[in-house]
């Protein structure tokens, strides 16, 4: 049964597994793995939703743990803030398309260039400090240097999701501030908010059902 669960969503954590290239393939894959396994654990059919959907966030939260863990080089805040807004919009366009955006897709989804798209999805292994220089059509630079001028955002899509969080209860909203915008983790959240980390992960998924509900 272990083997089969595995086999069949081998390709759902070898796309995670390729959004960082510096690290050990197959290491990041068993550590893939683990995070399928307790998906499997806590998963209920009866919550009527797909099961690629509901392993996506532990599978993705396992392997940003093994890298955070890991890595030992220091990022700009810039970046990492943006590799954090990377994270949760491709949670949100793999629940609605089952695939992640591509780098180009990101750059137009956040205006920014393709290669602080690249840098920032990067940056959970081997990221250099905003001030490292990078060379562009042969020209020596840093990332301050190439990054553009501030754009409009998609103001209404910003504005559907501030209505949504704002229909939460205040222990969902808090819980989802908490994951996908301070990036806390279920285990600290379980100690913050006096729950188990299985009673977290439920209630999480829970919430994540009704947001994409109420935005769609």
């Amino acid at each position: 049964m272990k083997e089969q669960l595995i086999l069949e969503n081998q390709r759902l954590i070898y796309s995670i597994c390729n959004r960082y290239p510096y690290e050990e393939k197959e290491d990041l894959f068993q550590v893939g793995v683990t995070g399928l396994l307790k998906a499997y654990q806590n998963y209920d059919e009866k919550w009527n939703t797909k099961f690629t959907t509901y392993a996506y966030p532990y599978i993705l939260g396992e392997i940003r743990k093994y890298v955070r863990e890991n890595k030992g080089i220091k990022i700009s805040r810039e970046i990492h803030k943006l590799s954090l807004e990377i994270d949760r919009y491709q949670l949100l366009f793999y629940q609605q398309t089952e695939r992640f955006a591509t780098p180009e897709e990101l750059a137009i989804h956040f205006q920014k260039s393709e290669l602080e798209i690249i840098q920032a999805m990067n940056s959970k292994n081997a990221l250099q400090s905003a001030d490292t220089p990078i060379v562009e059509d042969g020209k020596e630079m840093n990332l301050y240097d190439v990054t553009p001028s501030p754009k409009k955002q998609d103001i209404d899509e910003l504005l559907d999701l501030k209505e949504a969080l704002l229909k939460l209860e205040e222990e969902e909203r808090q819980l989802i501030c908490n994951r996908y915008y301070k990036d806390m983790s279920q285990t600290e959240l379980s100690h913050i908010m006096g729950m188990s980390q299985v009673q977290i992960s439920r209630k999480e998924q829970k919430v994540l059902k009704k947001l994409n509900h109420m935005l769609h």
